[in-house]
């Protein structure tokens, strides 16, 4: 029988693992993996989810930021934004398959929001790479138990 509270934890952690809030889900998804009862393809079905959601989060914000930073309590003065902008013309939407990388994936999926990046290329780059991650930290583990 399915975890419910296992699978929203799972969810919940890997959403937030994705936004700019500092969080981690590999360890959640570890220890579910660790503790059996839990069918792996699931529980990478579900951290994938909640982890593209949550970058799905930072594009959305990333499209409504543009018109607060002008304001003194904007995060970001105008050279990071110009900076950070500049960058993702530079290595372009294949930069998008990183998005689960630790530090940079977070913002990288904002400034995508900020450069109106389409969603549709969005998602798809995105759950690649999120989707890859998972996979591989789950065959990792499953073959050491």
């Amino acid at each position: 029988m399915p975890d419910l509270a296992a699978y929203t934890s799972l969810f919940l952690a890997s959403l937030l693992a994705a936004t700019l809030v500092p969080a981690q889900s590999e360890s959640v998804l570890a220890g579910l993996i660790l503790a059996g009862g839990q069918p792996v393809t699931a529980l990478v079905a579900v951290a994938s989810l909640g982890n593209i959601l949550g970058s799905v989060l930072n594009w959305l914000i990333g499209r409504g930021v543009e018109r607060y930073r002008d304001k003194r309590w904007f995060p970001a003065s105008h050279a990071q934004l110009q900076r950070a902008q500049t960058q993702y013309q530079r290595f372009g939407y294949w930069s998008l398959l990183l998005a689960w990388v630790p530090i940079i994936g977070d913002p990288l999926t904002l400034v995508a929001g900020i450069m109106r990046e389409p969603l549709w290329r969005f998602l798809l780059l995105v759950s690649i790479g999120k989707i890859g991650r998972y996979a591989v930290l789950a065959a990792g583990i499953d073959a050491v138990s």
